[in-house]
């Protein structure tokens, strides 16, 4: 009779991934039977900084500091990077970048209103002044993070040329501590007909002519001097493709991967799209917590955003959605603020890399119920962080810091009765070796619920691995409705104050695999679990591909390269972290809701 070792409280989980076969047999109980190496399809690596953020450039010095650097975001940026071994992508980019224009001579640690505003659009494409001190804001960012810039394109007045490539050149001269890998060249043009940016004629084709036209400029005279190649620039980092002719597919058709005059490559780096799951004022439909954490909605949401990433994939570039959220524009009390969100965001990180999308940036204004952290006093409240963030730093630590991991979805034949849609499984392979398993569960449990109800997950393991001990990482709270107190892996990054991590609990729950392979754990409704197999997750570093990674700390770009966590510290008094850093809308958003959104952005600021 096989050997069925129940759940104890003791050593180390290192989890392995692959193709699950789903089938529920009795009341709350699913069954997995995951292969020993990746299953055909599955996308490649997961790129270490996968997992990043776009920072609206109005908010900017919120974020990062003005004379004195911002401690909490710093360590919380600091903290992933210690988890996968490199920071996060950072996009530096959103609507206000169409409103941006350099002056050397404003020297304030924050944008100024431009007195002499000549350019057109509802928000001036030049009502914004900045100056160098928002580039040492931005130069803040953990060494070596990789950062795409946003650059006004909606600015079209005699001397635009001459204004991008101004900002062009303070980035890479003034930003050394970075890494930037890429210029986004406007944002969300398929909107600029609603928000008076552009009229007449105005669609993808003349914004290919308009966008390779400063793709040429900047390479010419920013980039050729500083040996950077000339595929630099993504596109078209629009709000939506549906019911354009903005979608992938027609881009190449107006041939915007046109080689580039005198080089043999094009001016196109990737693909840029955004998206959030729920758009106020623009989604029809209204939103409650529960639909949220119905798992299958992202995926329903997402359908026409998943059909660009495949026609992506019939080009040599890859796709980033470099701007997501949950609820756009600037979030929902009660829905993108509680713990239901972290079970959100965990699973639509795996989901989108089990696609193969390149990389996620979560958008974050300082006034967004949605954004990962509050970095200043808002609403009458301290910084503080929200439980958003553990998702991301449960993905990071279930990723990990090999370079090597892979994301397959698992598909689930039939869940138990109440169930539907409520959960998913992914696994993760580490140097094409199964490593964890990771089960989301979104059904509804609130905090006032005394008594909560859990799925049971029977897993069938290769016989390989009998006797060895998977290690069971919660991502937990006392409910979906809970704003604080949430923990990752026994980790809190609320009760120090500042981001840093505090291990609150050192409970190491583990299950030791059968003789024949098998192996059981629950997982409570409203609650996450990544089972990794031989040790805990987010632990050692043995298996890191120094290859892989050194591959994905030098990407194409300028400035530094990750090489040390800079101010969260090291393994050493961060729970957890890598034990040492070797190197370092639902559908097109309509004109009012377009106005909203830039209305957000300025409130709490200074109205134009």
């Amino acid at each position: 009779m096989a050997k069925l070792a129940s759940v104890s409280s003791a050593a180390s989980v290192a989890v392995v991934g692959s193709l699950f076969s789903w089938t529920a047999f009795a009341a709350n109980t699913i069954s997995l039977k995951p292969s020993a190496a990746p299953p055909d399809g599955t996308a490649g690596a997961v790129d270490p900084s996968f997992a990043g953020f776009g920072i609206e450039p109005s908010n900017l010095f919120s974020f990062t500091g003005e004379s004195e650097p911002n401690k909490l975001t710093l360590n919380l940026l600091d903290n992933l990077a210690n988890y996968t071994g490199q920071p996060p992508h950072i996009r530096v980019g959103g609507n206000t970048q169409d409103y941006m224009v350099f002056q050397e001579s404003q020297n304030e640690w924050a944008w100024i209103k431009n007195p002499d505003q000549t350019g057109g659009g509802q928000f001036k494409s030049d009502s914004m002044l900045i100056g160098p001190r928002f580039f040492e804001a931005a130069n803040r960012f953990p060494m070596g993070t990789p950062v795409t810039w946003g650059l006004n394109l909606a600015y079209d007045e005699s001397d635009y040329i001459d204004q991008i490539i101004l900002m062009a050149k303070q980035v890479i001269a003034r930003c050394p501590n970075l890494r930037l890998t890429s210029f986004e060249i406007g944002n969300e043009p398929d909107l600029y007909l609603q928000n008076g940016f552009r009229t007449g004629q105005w669609g993808a084709s003349v914004y290919t002519e308009q966008w390779l036209n400063r793709a040429a400029a900047v390479y010419e005279q920013v980039l050729k001097s500083n040996n950077l190649p000339s595929n630099f620039f993504e596109a078209a980092a629009t709000a939506s493709t549906i019911g354009t002719d903005f979608k992938i597919d027609d881009l190449v058709s107006f041939k915007i991967d046109g080689k580039a005059n005198g080089s043999e490559a094009s001016y196109l780096s990737s693909w840029n799209q955004h998206d959030y799951y729920y758009y106020i004022g623009v989604s029809t439909y209204a939103l409650t917590l529960e639909h949220l954490m119905q798992l299958s909605t992202t995926e329903d949401q997402f359908a026409a955003w998943a059909e660009q990433v495949k026609q992506s994939q019939s080009t040599p570039y890859p796709y980033a959605l470099r701007e997501m959220g949950v609820v756009g524009p600037i979030g929902l009390g009660g829905i993108t603020d509680v713990f239901g969100a972290a079970l959100w965001t965990l699973n639509f990180l795996m989901y989108s890399a089990s696609l193969g999308i390149s990389s996620v940036g979560l958008h974050m204004t300082d006034n967004s119920n949605a954004s990962a952290w509050q970095p200043v006093e808002m609403y009458g409240q301290q910084p503080f962080v929200r439980p958003l963030y553990y998702g991301i730093a449960a993905f990071d630590q279930a990723i990990g810091a090999s370079c090597t991991a892979q994301v397959a979805q698992e598909k689930i034949a039939q869940s138990p009765a109440g169930y539907d849609g409520f959960l998913r499984a992914y696994s993760v392979y580490q140097n094409e070796q199964l490593a964890s398993v990771v089960v989301v569960n979104g059904k509804m449990a609130n905090s006032s619920q005394t008594d909560k109800a859990s799925v049971t997950v029977e897993v069938q393991l290769p016989t390989s691995v009998a006797g060895q001990t998977l290690h069971l990482s919660y991502l937990t709270n006392d409910g979906a409705d809970a704003t604080k107190g949430t923990t990752w892996n026994g980790i809190s990054f609320e009760q120090s104050g500042d981001g840093t991590p505090t291990q609150a609990s050192d409970e190491d729950k583990t299950v030791t695999v059968g003789d024949d392979g098998s192996a059981s754990f629950s997982v409570r409704d409203s609650e996450a679990v990544v089972a990794n197999l031989g040790k805990k997750v987010g632990t050692g570093q043995e298996d890191t591909n120094s290859t892989a990674c050194s591959a994905a700390a030098n990407k194409v770009g300028i400035g530094a390269t990750p090489t040390s966590s800079s101010t969260a510290a090291d393994a050493t008094d961060n729970p957890n972290g890598a034990s040492l850093l070797t190197s370092p809308l639902a559908s097109k958003k309509s004109a009012a809701s377009l106005f909203a959104i830039n209305l957000a952005l300025v409130v709490g600021i200074v109205m134009l």
